[in-house]
């Protein structure tokens, strides 16, 4: 699968979860306890929710500053595989 399907499926995902304006707000204690999965799982919705996502090398700096905002979103998801 091209890093692009990869981004744009991890986008529709986090859709059903986006984190709510509180959890944005507070994203350090979420981030803070965050596993290896959940940090590169939110850093992927984090990219498919960027403004440019044509560009990779923009979605990815905008995954590296949001990533913290998408740790709900990616525990939701990640929990809902269980």
């Amino acid at each position: 699968m091209n890093t692009s399907r990869r981004i744009l499926l991890a986008g529709m995902a986090g859709l059903a979860v986006v984190p709510t304006a509180v959890a944005a707000a507070v994203p350090t204690p979420a981030a803070a306890a965050a596993t290896v999965a959940e940090e590169r799982f939110a850093r992927m919705i984090a990219a498919a929710h960027a403004p440019d996502v044509a560009c990779a090398r923009q979605a990815e700096r905008y995954a590296d500053a949001h990533w913290p905002e998408y740790v709900v979103a990616a525990r939701a998801v990640l929990s809902a595989r269980v």
